[in-house]
């Protein structure tokens, strides 16, 4: 198990184009490549564990990928899925299980999913379930709740489903099944989740309508166009140096080609009415808006983050190092889903603020932060790489040990050679 050290450094500016891929684009790329009958070009593939992960299950399943020189993926689907001979890991990657679920129960064929101990411990009958209503055949521990699951793909009914949860992989799991669907589907959400599938799949040439929080898929009558696109980075990965930079007053870092889609930016938002000066330069929009970030650090005050939650799910573990350096109190409302996450966040994060020093009151769908002095500490990770990367970006500030970084590379392999533009990093083994 690897212990990360940090210590702070001075003020710092920093400029990178390094950030990590955009880890929910690169899964999407993998799988949605299998919707055409074309050959897929994608750029800037997410090379990380999980998303490795991914691209070889596409491959199990008869997907031909080249890789060229420059890292460029060409990925031809096959005529027709593959029955594959061994389980399909998804390593620790809920999105990819969940959008593959989706996908799966309705291609002919049986196919087992399965992952690490953290993903096998996280719940999916948010999305077998209402995969089941429809006609889907899959089957695992606790009555389909836990990985390994089990799926025997076939043709699925039209439906009318209403989600009691806003999560972009519950509606994305239904999307891809809606599109091999016998007719018309319609699916509805409590407030709007993250669009990435939507938007990804109308630039292939899929016929899905969106009206406020309802989503309308019409059946996929021939195959979709292939994919041709670079991975913007990514935004969550991102903002853990945004932070950084939001929490020295006077430092400043400018983070290069970053996806700016609404639904993903919402942090940065946040950091703004904490006080933070945020600049947003958008350069190009195809499948998705892409540009640059600016964030300088200021004087941070407490706020009250209680809507547009699915926006920042990811985001808020290190939000609280910003609320942990804010004046004033700051809470957070209406995120019990990070209760399920590759921890449960919210215990997570409010154990390791208190070993830090801060004060910190635990709620059922959140927590308040009282801001103050934070103090260096040994934290655990609890196997979580947001949990990790944020209490590291705490160290800049006022140094910090963190236990079981190997979760890390999961989705940002390169975060401690950039962590070190801003901090004096050390691992210990």
């Amino acid at each position: 198990m690897k212990t990360l050290h940090v210590n702070p450094k001075s003020l710092f500016e920093f400029t990178t184009e390094q950030i990590a891929s955009d880890k929910s684009i690169s899964h999407r790329c993998a799988i949605f490549s299998l919707l055409s009958d074309q050959a897929s070009v994608v750029r800037n593939y997410l090379r990380a564990e999980d998303t490795l992960c991914t691209l070889a299950i596409v491959q199990a399943l008869g997907a031909h990928v080249e890789t060229a020189e420059d890292g460029t993926l060409t990925i031809t689907p096959p005529a027709r899925i593959n029955e594959p001979a061994q389980i399909l890991d998804c390593g620790n990657s809920g999105t990819a299980i969940r959008l593959l679920m989706g996908y799966l129960a309705s291609q002919e064929g049986f196919f087992v999913l399965y992952g690490d101990q953290y993903l096998c411990s996280r719940p999916m009958r948010r999305v077998a379930d209402p995969l089941r209503s429809i006609g889907a055949k899959i089957d695992g521990r606790s009555q389909g709740n836990y990985a390994p699951l089990g799926i025997r793909g076939e043709k699925l009914k039209a439906f009318r489903y209403e989600s009691k949860i806003a999560s972009a992989q519950v509606k994305s799991a239904l999307i891809l099944a809606a599109l091999q669907s016998e007719d018309v589907c319609v699916l509805s959400e409590p407030e709007l989740s993250r669009d990435h599938s939507e938007r990804m799949l109308r630039g292939m040439g899929a016929r899905i309508e969106s009206e406020g929080l309802h989503v309308t898929i019409y059946p996929q009558t021939k195959p979709l166009k292939p994919l041709n696109l670079r991975v913007p980075c990514d935004p969550s990965s991102g903002f853990f140096f945004a932070v950084a930079a939001a929490i020295s007053e006077g430092s400043r870092v400018v983070l290069r080609n970053m996806l700016l889609n609404p639904t993903r930016i919402e942090a940065y938002k946040i950091l703004e009415r904490m006080g933070a000066s945020v600049e947003f330069i958008e350069k190009e929009s195809l499948y998705e808006s892409v540009g640059d970030i600016i964030v300088t650090g200021k004087a941070l005050n407490g706020v009250e983050v209680s809507e547009n939650i699915s926006w920042l799910i990811d985001e808020l573990p290190a939000l609280s190092i910003a609320f942990a350096h804010a004046k004033g109190k700051s809470t957070v409302k209406n995120a019990q889903e990070l209760r399920v996450k590759e921890s449960d966040r919210i215990a997570s994060v409010v154990k390791n603020l208190r070993l830090c020093g801060i004060e910190v009151e635990e709620f059922e769908d959140g927590y308040e932060v009282i801001g103050g002095k934070m103090h260096k500490a040994t934290i655990n990770s609890f196997g979580d790489h947001r949990i990790a990367m944020s209490f590291a970006i705490a160290g800049t500030k006022v140094g910090m040990e963190i236990e079981d970084t190997e979760c890390i590379n999961t989705s940002f392999p390169n975060f401690v050679e950039l962590l070190s533009n801003i901090g004096h990093v050390k691992i210990c083994e």
